[in-house]
């Protein structure tokens, strides 16, 4: 019997279950409350009723029904609409989590299960020194590859174990301050070293983190590739769909781990999200640049992005170079001597200072003052329907981000046959080297749709100026711009990459290397060719790369991802309203397409820059766009 001053009126029982690891403790609890009382104290009278001394500074109350924390323990049960029937679990925020990151390699650690998950991949990077964090987001493997997963164990007789770096010591939460030993205050003290990728010492090197030194060459070195047979194994998209697939996984940014169904020791995948990758510095982004090599490296292996022939062996080159190179410098002795410590504001100045002066200082007033320009020869094409394409030469003057065209060099100080704004345009390099081929394609935005126009330069020199030029403008940037000259330089090196040809030096015999060709080339080429064939033109790419760094050849690789014209584009079925079929709509950093999922023919494309206004629906799952 329970007297009515201890029973009262307004109160009711709330079953809580209490998510601990003392068996000979009950696990389920029955409190009497009221509704005016908040959150903090139904956790202070569950903690007093259970009795077991520990630290519950991680728990945190959890309604199933719900789905969703009870976080904000000022708010009282009957704001938070907690009532008799409500399951509530009391259960710790921060639990295990395997990653499955880009370079297949699988880390468990600690993640907060309670916070977004915007949150929790900033902790998580931050442990495993990941700059700028909101390029990445965590994926959940789709049905079809866990499918294929579970058919290929049930069909192997030894079961497959995986080597996992467990990182579990520390708790994410303890680098989320941010400690100096993994984010210097100016960036100027380099991490690593910016030519092999090594940590720069041993004792700059994050001493409060799990990452020991060893653990960091796991995660900065690339190391090589897996058996042709794995690869064979591994999941391949081969439709639109299957790449549609791939992305329907993405979890939500604004909600948490626990509220999208992920339990503890699940495993999800650390993925590059954004394809605008910002400020990449071989000093300090070791693992970060590793990361996206890898993940351009698998993209392109199974074939979820695709590439020309041409475009396949220098990437092959540049695989074999990385990997010649790292295995010269492991060979060699590694005397990692301890600079003396530099002030950090006092380089941070002496940077600023380098940065400031810029070129010759003689120039400055005429640098401000001419507006640069490019003006000559090139041919224009307009492709045209039920017809073959019209190629004739005009004189070209490009200036500020648009480009006129003229009759002849004569005729140019007149009005131009036609102004072109290249401002939110999109460009497409239309490159053959061997066939001495420099050709861009130009998308420009109209009232009805597109403008296709194609330019065709005369050499390599000519093509990398005006293809920068073009790339600036179509960001809405000049050549005046400080980025122009590197651009010119990047583009002239990727064109001396592809250009080729077999040196005196060159191996006379593909099978003194050793090489397996079948792990740096995709399926699709390695059944073309036989491997010798392959293993010869690779060592033919190879000759260009040969002289190249380990981190400058991953750098490289990513460029040449970046240059692919399907590179940044992410498939999603979706169906358009008043259609009866489903549709593949790719979604890039500039524009939308809607793209046939039978034919794979893009239908409509939408830029950014002219929509008015969007908006989302999320319960009817609907989202609108106003152009």
């Amino acid at each position: 019997m329970i007297s009515p001053s201890e029973y009262g009126s307004h109160s009711w029982e709330l079953l809580v279950t209490v998510d601990h690891q003392h068996e000979e403790v009950q696990k389920e609890f029955l409190l009497q409350v009221t509704g005016d009382l908040h959150i903090g104290g139904v956790m202070l009278k569950l903690v007093e009723q259970i009795k077991i001394p520990q630290d519950w500074s991680d728990y945190a109350l959890w309604w199933e029904q719900k789905k969703c924390w009870l976080l904000k323990t000022h708010w009282t049960l009957d704001k938070c609409g907690v009532q008799a029937d409500a399951k509530l679990i009391f259960t710790t925020q921060h639990k295990m989590l395997r990653l499955r990151l880009p370079n297949m390699r699988t880390v468990r650690l600690k993640v907060s299960f309670s916070s977004v998950v915007f949150k929790a991949v900033s902790d998580i990077c931050k442990i495993l020194n990941i700059r700028r964090s909101e390029e990445l987001s965590l994926l959940k493997q789709s049905e079809d590859v866990l499918k294929k997963k579970k058919k290929k164990d049930k069909n192997s007789k030894e079961p497959a174990t995986e080597d996992i770096l467990n990182l579990c010591d520390s708790p994410v939460s303890s680098a989320s301050s941010g400690s100096p030993s993994l984010y210097s205050k100016t960036m100027t003290t380099p991490l690593y070293d910016p030519t092999s990728g090594t940590p720069a010492s041993t004792i700059t090197w994050l001493s409060d983190s799990p990452l020991t030194e060893q653990n960091c060459s796991i995660l900065a070195f690339s190391y090589p590739n897996c058996s042709p047979e794995t690869l064979a194994e591994m999941y391949q998209p081969r439709t639109l769909a299957d790449k549609a697939k791939l992305n329907s996984g993405w979890l939500d940014s604004s909600r948490s781990l626990m509220e999208q169904g992920i339990l503890e020791e699940d495993q999800l995948l650390l993925r590059f999200k954004y394809y605008t990758f910002f400020d990449l510095n071989p000093k300090y982004d070791a693992v970060r640049i590793n990361l996206i090599y890898e993940q351009a490296r698998w993209a392109i292996l199974l074939e979820e992005i695709d590439c020309t022939e041409e475009e396949m062996l220098i990437f092959a080159a540049l695989q074999a170079q990385y990997h010649v190179s790292k295995l010269s410098l492991s060979s060699e002795a590694q005397d990692f001597t301890h600079e003396s410590e530099v002030d950090e504001v006092e380089a941070a100045l002496s940077n600023l200072e380098v940065t400031l002066e810029g070129g010759n200082t003689n120039n400055i007033l005429e640098d401000i003052t001419d507006i640069p320009k490019l003006a000559d020869n090139l041919r224009l094409v307009r492709p045209r329907k039920l017809s073959l394409k019209a190629i004739k030469q005009y004189w070209f003057v490009f200036k500020d981000t648009s480009v006129s065209y003229f009759k002849n060099k004569e005729s140019s100080q007149g009005e131009p046959i036609e102004k072109l704004n290249l401002k939110g345009c999109e460009v497409v390099p239309d490159v053959n080297v061997a066939a001495k081929k420099f050709g861009i394609k130009l998308l420009i935005p109209v009232a009805d749709g597109m403008n296709e126009v194609y330019l065709r330069c005369e050499n390599e020199t000519q093509y990398a100026q005006w293809m920068a030029a073009c790339v600036l403008a179509s960001k809405g940037r000049t050549m005046a711009d400080s980025s122009y000259r590197p651009e010119v330089h990047k583009i002239l090196s990727f064109l001396k990459m592809k250009n080729w040809t077999m040196s005196s030096q060159a191996v006379s015999d593909p099978e003194s290397l050793d090489m397996k060709t079948e792990c740096f080339i995709s399926p699709r080429y390695t059944k073309k060719y036989k491997s010798k064939q392959l293993a010869a033109r690779i060592l033919e790419a190879h000759q260009n790369v040969s002289q190249m760094p380990s981190v400058e050849a991953k750098l490289r690789f990513i460029q040449a991802w970046q240059s692919l014209p399907e590179f940044g584009l992410s498939y999603y079925i979706v169906r358009f309203k008043g259609s009866k079929k489903d549709d593949v709509l790719g979604v890039s950093y500039n524009r939308l397409i809607r793209i046939d999922m039978a034919t794979g023919d893009p239908i409509t494309t939408w830029r950014f820059s002219n929509m008015k206004q969007w908006n989302v629906n999320w319960e009817i799952r609907q989202v609108k766009l106003e152009l």
